[in-house]
């Protein structure tokens, strides 16, 4: 609905005046759309703009009050008021089921995120990757797109070298019950604590490298055995976060297959390849003072030459290529976008994201010091427990539980990704938890009042009239969220989509506690309840695109 009345506007202001660019906007407090195409217009007719604004809109008003669109001037501004019928129609549409989706874009999306080392757990500081991305791609699904997620896993690594020689050399049983990638993390650990104390070790891990890219049988076996056990425990820790990814990407496949010789092959005829004892590309002219290293002396590859050729394979099958990557990786990361392009390969666009922590300080996998994202969810999770405890009692205690996983979750991630991606942020679970703080438990809240409401009033008829301050504002921010999906794919900042829901639920409450509902008579009371209807449709998607449980009571 809003893209057709701005179309309506935007093509009426293009006729009026024969410019290409109309210069529309967002109208702030005082209209839904502006213009200040007036200002361009004067320098080149040399006229008050005042003046100008005032004959474009009387040329156009007639036109666009037909579509219920009311058009004034500000002095030089032109502004647009959305009417009743617009109003209405938003409604209709947000009561549809799947409300939001954009039509359906041609060509194919490949999204990687996550991509965490297979050496342990995913940390605190991993899953803010883990939810921009899984957010973006549930966002690029909404909008009509077909999308590939994956995960590349690192499986030729120093680090799974170590966790490899652990398993041969150090007897650590797994505990009962202990998750896979926990135990790994506690193998990699004590490995590293063994070289520490005897640096002859290197020698072998060296050695061991060197197999794994020869494509060794026996050492790809006791690679591939550390790295499947620990991607299963990083995929079910995803699963809670309700993280889905299509396929997860071996990085030795590219190495097996000759996709990593023939892409070096080609970096090598570049005029910028270098060739002292190194080959490596000279990206001087591309601003970068660091050579970008593919491989070493003793003539192994590094990670960046396997990633060249994930990411050749990536642009022979997808139209565009999304990365989410942490800040520490934006050297390498523009790197290789300089070189895909070099080669003229297809560069992938890069999130980088600054991190997330928790008021305890820095983690580190290789020292044992980390909290785990599990065990911060379980933390989470039992404190949600307790909130809801508090607030319904009455409740059976299987009913509180899922009710307080739901809304962990949905704390851990809108915490995150409510933050825009180039700020790092602290964690704190008070304040994801808080249900008065506009977090996710805030906005599940006001959901599951909406639903409360409909199941309280029963059968109604629809109706779409709208006359109050607060029912009007609610329904055109309504009408917005299919705009903001097109913000987010866009400009790939999922960011927006949070700060959209958590909006939505502050109108949604102020239109409850302004206008009643079920005390409301007659036609005023369906229109109200259709209303009530539309926010929490719409609430409902938000929150699944972001991927929180829509929870019908708390």
């Amino acid at each position: 609905m809003y893209q057709d009345t701005y179309q309506a506007v935007e093509t009426a202001l293009k006729d009026a005046t024969g410019a290409d660019d109309v210069l529309l906007g967002d109208g702030g407090d005082h209209a839904d759309l502006a213009s200040t195409i007036a200002f361009a217009l004067a320098k080149k007719e040399k006229k008050n703009p005042a003046v100008i604004a005032g004959e474009i809109t009387a040329a156009i008003e007639e036109t666009l009050a037909e579509a219920g669109i009311t058009v004034a001037t500000i002095g030089p501004y032109i502004n647009f008021v959305f009417g009743p019928s617009y109003v209405a129609g938003v409604v209709k549409e947000a009561i549809q089921p799947g409300y939001g989706r954009l039509p359906d874009v041609p060509g194919r999306v490949c999204l990687e995120h996550t991509s965490a080392n297979p050496n342990g757990p995913l940390h605190v500081g991993h899953i803010r990757n883990s939810v921009i991305g899984d957010t973006l791609a549930r966002v690029f699904r909404k909008a009509g797109y077909d999308i590939d997620v994956q995960y590349y896993l690192n499986d030729m690594g120093r680090q799974i070298a170590i966790v490899s020689w652990g398993f041969d050399y150090l007897d650590i049983p797994q505990n009962e019950g202990e998750k896979d990638d926990h135990y790994i993390a506690r193998v990699y650990v004590a490995a590293n604590r063994a070289i520490e104390s005897d640096p002859a070790i290197k020698e072998e891990i060296d050695r061991r490298m060197g197999l794994i890219e020869q494509g060794d049988p026996e050492m790809v076996e006791k690679f591939r055995r550390a790295v499947s056990l620990c991607a299963e425990g990083i995929k079910a820790t995803l699963h809670l976060l309700h993280a889905t990814h299509d396929r997860f990407v071996w990085e030795s496949g590219f190495v097996q297959d000759g996709s990593m010789v023939r892409i070096l092959d080609r970096v090598e005829a570049l005029p910028e390849a270098s060739h002292d004892d190194i080959l490596a590309v000279d990206l001087t002219e591309a601003g970068f003072e660091k050579e970008y290293v593919l491989r070493r002396s003793d003539g192994t590859s590094v990670y960046a030459a396997r990633d060249l050729a994930y990411h050749a394979w990536k642009g022979e099958n997808f139209d565009r290529l999304i990365d989410v990557l942490g800040a520490d990786h934006k050297l390498i990361g523009a790197q290789l976008q300089a070189t895909m392009k070099l080669l003229g390969e297809t560069a992938p666009e890069i999130v980088f994201f600054e991190f997330v922590s928790l008021p305890e300080g820095s983690m580190s996998t290789r020292a044992g010091k980390f909290i785990s994202a599990d065990e911060l969810i379980d933390e989470v999770t039992k404190k949600a427990f307790d909130e809801v405890t508090v607030r319904r009692p009455e409740l059976p205690e299987e009913e509180r539980r899922a009710i307080a996983a739901s809304v962990a979750i949905g704390a851990v991630r809108y915490d995150i990704v409510r933050v825009s991606q180039e700020k790092s942020t602290v964690f704190d679970w008070r304040q994801a938890l808080d249900f008065e703080r506009q977090s996710a438990p805030y906005i599940q809240y006001s959901h599951a009042r909406a639903c409360s409401i409909l199941a309280k009033a029963g059968e109604f008829t629809p109706a779409y009239e709208f006359t109050t301050d607060a029912e009007i504002a609610l329904a055109k921010h309504i009408g917005l969220f299919p705009v903001v999906l097109q913000t987010v794919v866009d400009e790939l900042r999922p960011h927006h989509l949070a700060i959209y829901a958590r909006d939505l639920a502050d109108l949604f409450n102020a239109f409850y506690h302004t206008d009643p509902v079920l005390k409301a008579e007659a036609e005023v009371r369906d229109a109200r309840l259709t209303l009530v209807r539309a926010a929490q449709n719409t609430l409902s998607e938000v929150l699944e695109t972001l991927g929180i449980d829509a929870v019908r009571s708390m």
